[in-house]
């Protein structure tokens, strides 16, 4: 599968000298990645799954230098390491997160080069004593988003450089791509971006067993909240989880603690979301009280929508009948997307920003998404029904404040009115990651 974030490691591999720190919820598809990329440019590694290999954690925790710790590496390895040119790559580091401390150490030995991966490593290297600044590059991975999606579902690389051309230059997406885009969007917001999800998707096209897959996934996530979690807060955090998919079912989104328990407040469930955004298997919209950049200024923190790390995981949560009317897109039927449509634009958003938020106010209304960019605030709507070009919230903002652009994302095609750029939904990756789509590279 074709992910838009391999040049990062293609880079590291020609340019770096540094370790190199991959992250992000399990199942992403970061394993996979790494190993596909050494591949490919030929480079000879080792490969230790800390999970796997008790024998070797164990070691690292005892091992006194840095000599010690690339020695015992490089003999217990498998594969014939090369000096100056091998990769050593430790998966699974959130079992032992000072491996991180550790690191200066072996990039300065200079004996081989490090890869370390691990999920809910937001979480656990919040006890680090210290990072290597200088000695470590990091980046989070994340879903495979409707780009990725598309690749693998066998949309050309003409149709996406229309799709973005269009985009650029506010133009309407010739028809036969509208409908080819919006349909594969449609199949996106049943099967999600977890690259084993996808994989059964195109092998099988069965909804009984890509919700199998689904739900195998959120077992994994619950059982890394027993495992990686204090005893009296794993319910909680599960209980939090769990109640995200009825939270976004409510028209205003907003998550709300009492839902949960009548008797409960923000604070008693606070370090319980914190845990679980840090786990990366959340994303919170905080809401801004002013939609001027930067927002985080004017964010409040007890007050916030809970997005699912992938629509997918979401969509597994309605009964099967429902997946199958939104896999018909089928007007007839009164189905509710609005909630999927924001989850999808809030991945969107948070892999291109690292941050999103929403703006509310009595006298304007609720606007459901602002993303900052290049210093510019951005306010966007999510239509999911035929009266998309209704948006009194929206209009209202506009008469207040001035900007440049304000989006609408709906399933219909593109156009625009003054400073409303109306686009369909599968563009919503394209608002905040328009300055970088010059460097993307599409497989031929």
């Amino acid at each position: 599968m074709y992910r838009l974030c391999e040049n990062k490691i293609q880079d590291w591999i020609e340019n770096s000298s540094k370790a190199l720190l991959i992250y992000g919820a399990r199942q992403v598809g970061k394993t996979y990645l790494i190993r596909e990329m050494l591949n490919r440019n030929n480079i000879s590694f080792c490969e230790y799954n800390l999970i796997e290999r008790s024998d070797i954690l164990t070691y690292l925790e005892q091992a006194d230098s840095a000599s010690e710790i690339s020695e015992k590496l490089a003999m217990y390895s498998d594969t014939e390491l090369t000096e100056k040119e091998s990769v050593i790559f430790l998966d699974e580091i959130q079992l032992y997160p000072d491996i991180v401390t550790k690191i200066k150490f072996l990039v300065d030995e200079g004996r081989y080069r490090y890869i370390l991966s691990g999920s809910n490593l937001g979480v656990e290297l919040k006890g680090i004593r210290s990072i290597p600044v200088g000695y470590l590059e990091s980046w989070q991975m994340f879903p495979m988003n409707f780009e990725e999606f598309a690749i693998a579902s066998g949309v050309t690389s003409a149709m996406l450089v229309h799709m973005k051309e269009c985009f650029r230059k506010r133009l309407s997406v010739d028809n036969i791509a509208h409908d080819k885009l919006l349909r594969t969007f449609y199949y996106y917001l049943i099967v999600g971006g977890m690259p084993s999800v996808i994989n059964v998707y195109n092998e099988t096209r069965s909804l009984a067993r890509i919700d199998a897959e689904q739900k195998n996934i959120i077992n994994q996530y619950k059982a890394d909240f027993t495992k990686y979690e204090q005893k009296n807060r794993r319910l909680k955090i599960i209980s939090v989880y769990d109640n995200i998919p009825a939270q976004l079912n409510k028209q205003n989104r907003k998550f709300n603690f009492s839902m949960l328990n009548k008797e409960l407040k923000f604070s008693r469930y606070e370090e319980s979301f914190l845990w679980l955004a840090d786990a990366a298997v959340v994303i919170p919209t905080y809401i801004v009280s002013t939609p001027k950049s930067p927002l985080e200024i004017s964010r409040e923190t007890n007050v916030f929508k809970l997005f699912l790390s992938d629509v997918g995981l979401l969509t597994s949560c309605y009964p099967s009948a429902v997946r199958a009317q939104i896999a018909d897109m089928d007007p007839s039927k009164e189905i509710n997307n609005g909630a999927l449509f924001e989850n999808y634009a809030a991945e969107e958003f948070y892999a291109a920003c690292g941050k999103t938020y929403y703006y509310k106010k009595k006298t304007v209304g609720e606007v459901d998404f602002m993303i900052e960019t290049d210093g510019s605030a951005i306010p966007v709507e999510i239509k999911s029904g035929a009266d998309y070009k209704h948006h009194a919230a929206l209009d209202h903002l506009l008469e207040n404040y001035d900007f440049d652009t304000a989006y609408i994302l709906s399933p219909n095609n593109l156009e625009t009115t003054g400073t409303k750029v109306y686009l369909p939904i599968y563009m919503a990756g394209l608002i905040a990651d328009c300055q970088k789509m010059d460097d993307i590279i599409l497989p031929m």
